[in-house]
């Protein structure tokens, strides 16, 4: 799609909403003995996006694609760093990655992001928020990539496009059957 696709990633941390420790405690707040469950992809993110979109792109790119597709855990600071040493120069500063990371300000920018995300509604990831406002979450499996630009045109249709679909949900297990053969 080119220059067409515009993303404008936010930090939203799943570890706060599904936290059983009530409304004032924040998962960004806690302290360096804190372990986290999500916050150092989050905290890479951020780094990463303080260099250029390019090196954000590349470690969006590289960190999903270690999550969702090769299963990896990228919870710890020593996995997000692997992240980026996998980029490399020139696309990411990898010695201006390592004191952006460790930043304290990253934590205090996933709060205002994951605050913003929740006053618009948001629940869970991946939440795609489109110019006019409207927003859509989506539960998906990663399609074959011969598939993968007619499912996302399918998905972005649906989703911008028909603003009168509340919720579509396949019944499961399993879902989606045939998906994943």
């Amino acid at each position: 799609m080119g220059d067409d696709l515009q993303i404008k990633w936010r930090s939203f941390a799943l570890e706060q909403v599904n936290s059983k420790e009530g409304d004032d405690w924040k998962a960004w707040q806690q302290g360096d003995d804190y372990v986290s469950r999500g916050l150092w992809p989050l905290r890479g993110g951020i780094a990463a996006r303080r260099q250029s979109e390019e090196a954000h792109g590349a470690y969006m790119e590289t960190i999903l694609e270690l999550k969702h597709v090769e299963r990896e855990d990228i919870r710890s600071r020593d996995a997000v760093v692997e992240v980026a040493r996998r980029i490399g120069s020139p696309t990411l500063d990898i010695d201006q990655f390592m004191a952006d990371i460790d930043d304290p300000e990253t934590l205090t920018e996933i709060g205002r992001d994951h605050e913003d995300a929740v006053s618009q509604g948001v629940f869970g990831t991946p939440t795609f928020v489109f110019e006019d406002g409207t927003a859509s979450f989506v539960k998906t499996y990663t399609p074959p990539e011969e598939d993968t630009m007619s499912a996302f045109e399918h998905l972005m249709g649906v989703m911008r496009g028909a603003k009168y679909f509340g919720e579509i949900k396949r019944p499961q297990p399993p879902w989606p059957r045939g998906a994943t053969d």
